[in-house]
């Protein structure tokens, strides 16, 4: 494990959180990612471990179907929790997949990396049964995925929360899309954010947040962070 550290927040005794950045149809990269986690667990035994997807798993990388099955494989540490939360990524693609309900979703989902998603699976966009084309157990998923998740002091979300808002009263579109102002952001939040969407060239540490997209890819490492109790270090493939 690298750069372990005291952490901005902690965790309750007995948990540790396995939280994985932006994946976007890495396979590859997310299987090597699969086998450090498992080697760190095995080690490091816990006894209660959770694993946190932060989203975006689809688009821009080469395999984005061989994200998704790695996704619905059974977890890499037996036992372990496992959450996939959605990232803006999922919802552009969803939206594609119906375009009654959302026109014009799918030439903008196009322009933000659906071409290399629908290559994956080997779809041509111009499909009109777009839907029914990709596996339903991939749709599946991706409709069941939540928002946020939250354990100790941290708030698990894709992209970030709005300051001065309280947590019960966030925009879903601000979970999935923000930046700014949160990035900038130098005052209190009410609980530390683990998040991805703006890649960065390593991992973030502030005292309010931690991003964990790093770029994968771009070229970067796929990032996994690792929290229990008071400390934090990162896994990387």
């Amino acid at each position: 494990m690298l750069n372990e550290q005291l952490a901005p927040g902690s965790l309750p005794p007995g948990l540790r959180v396995y939280a994985v950045g932006d994946v976007h149809g890495c396979a590859g990269r997310l299987a090597a990612l699969h086998a450090r986690i498992a080697a760190h667990a095995r080690a490091r035994p816990a006894r209660r471990v959770a694993l946190v997807y932060l989203g975006d798993y689809v688009d821009r990388g080469p395999d984005s179907a061989g994200v998704l099955d790695l996704l619905l494989r059974p977890a890499p540490v037996p036992g372990a929790e496992v959450v996939t939360l959605v990232g803006n990524h999922e919802t552009m693609m969803l939206d594609a997949c119906d375009p009654r309900a959302h026109p014009g979703a799918m030439p903008f989902w196009l322009d933000n990396g659906g071409q290399e998603t629908l290559a994956s699976y080997g779809v041509d966009p111009g499909d009109p049964r777009l839907a029914e084309a990709l596996p339903a157990a991939h749709l599946a998923l991706l409709r069941r995925c939540p928002l946020r998740w939250a354990a100790g002091d941290y708030l698990f979300v894709h992209a970030g929360i709005r300051p001065g808002v309280p947590l019960d009263r966030q925009d879903p579109f601000d979970l999935l899309w923000i930046r700014e102002p949160f990035l900038s952001w130098e005052g209190e939040l009410p609980m530390v954010v683990v998040h991805g969407h703006t890649p960065s060239p390593s991992p973030a540490v502030r005292p309010h947040r931690i991003g964990i997209d790093t770029g994968a890819c771009y070229g970067g490492d796929l990032t996994c962070l690792v929290l229990e109790e008071q400390r934090l270090g990162f896994l990387v493939a």
